[in-house]
């Protein structure tokens, strides 16, 4: 390509030289003939292909020619011809080949495994995969977790949003325990109800009891039972946050005040009142109620309490910056090449969800 280009320049300096030293009266007759060959093939060509070198000659001589009279000599636009210009200057002018390289590419062991996980959990989404990613200690964007998947022609699934009570929530959140009634219904159509609890400030959930028919009576033994399970970690709790329901009674309600925690009962009708909670049997539904069939109410503690288990030591948090409830005191892990380690799936609930740990 370069030796076609140097040919051609040659050859045109060659017969440029040689119109110079012609006549005049030759020169203007010449112009004459190549000015009406222009026109005739003007008439009869509708489109012409130059090559590189034929745009450097035209390019170079536009500049020996004043630019009224281009329309009459040359048998393009105007326009052309300095878009021809520009780019020649670009060109010379490019220091791309200069750059330096920008972010690495992702390594295969790592496309091969976020893959894996959507693979063996389809409901799990890039920002899901991205948090289990961080467990083992591999930070990874989020956006480069979403591209592996599109990719691989795995739709990702939506972010959704998270609760709006923020400002008394973050001050409070340590100190703040909601508590509220998730209905289940069985495979034989008996509705269960489950009783669930949950620490704002380490997001640690618990089953307080599960009934088919719960009674303000039950509901206070429920009350007592948790306290007694927290032990000294009462004394931390300051809040209790529930609805209006007719079984929280009043007896419900002085079990946690003689421990010395205040009762704040939501606004009617008010859900998001109590958001954290109330996202917390949303996810209850969404990653185990709604994936299996309940037979009754000693398999549905069964699975609540295996659940509960993985969601409190094992699943990542975007509010503890993923990190497991029970190691919301900790520090993050520092990051591992996951190259050179192998990653094993311990499958929680026979497959139902899945945990992943650096094999020993």
């Amino acid at each position: 390509m370069l030796l076609s280009i140097i040919y051609q320049i040659l050859r045109c300096l060659i017969g440029f030289a040689a119109v110079l030293l012609r006549r005049d009266l030759a020169k203007d007759a010449e112009v004459l003939v190549l000015r009406h060959e222009n026109a005739v093939l003007r008439r009869q060509v509708t489109q012409v292909r130059y090559t590189p070198a034929d745009r450097l000659w035209l390019a170079a001589l536009s500049r020996l020619i004043p630019r009224r009279r281009w329309t009459e000599v040359f048998a393009l636009t105007p326009s052309t011809i300095l878009a021809w210009h520009r780019k020649l200057i670009s060109r010379t002018w490019d220091y791309t080949a200069r750059r330096k390289p920008g972010r690495p590419p992702t390594t295969t062991a790592i496309k091969k495994l976020v893959i894996r996980m959507a693979t063996d959990n389809p409901h799990w989404g890039h920002r899901r995969i991205q948090r289990e990613l961080i467990r083992p200690g591999h930070h990874i964007a989020a956006s480069t977790v979403w591209q592996i998947l599109n990719t691989a022609g795995i739709n990702p699934a939506p972010r959704r949003s998270g609760p709006t009570w923020k400002q008394f929530f973050t001050v409070q959140a340590k100190s703040i325990l909601a508590v509220d009634f998730m209905h289940v219904d069985a495979v034989f159509l008996k509705r269960l109800y489950a009783l669930i609890v949950i620490e704002h400030g380490s997001r640690r959930v618990h089953v307080a009891g599960v009934n088919a028919n719960p009674t303000g009576a039950w509901t206070v033994q429920a009350a007592r039972n948790l306290l007694m399970d927290f032990g000294d970690r009462a004394d931390t709790m300051k809040f209790l946050l529930r609805d209006r329901d007719s079984r929280f009674t009043t007896a419900f309600d002085t079990v946690f005040a003689a421990a010395d925690i205040r009762i704040l009962a939501s606004p009617p009708q008010a859900p998001k009142a109590n958001a954290i909670c109330e996202r917390m049997i949303g996810t209850l539904r969404r990653e185990l109620l709604d994936r299996i069939l309940i037979i009754n109410q000693r398999h549905l503690r069964r699975i609540l309490t295996v659940y509960l288990r993985h969601f409190n030591t094992a699943r990542p948090h975007r509010t503890l910056a993923q990190l497991a409830p029970t190691q919301a005191q900790n520090q993050p892990p520092e990051p591992i090449d996951l190259a050179d380690y192998k990653v094993r799936r311990r499958p929680i609930l026979d497959g139902l969800t899945s945990e992943y740990e650096i094999a020993s």
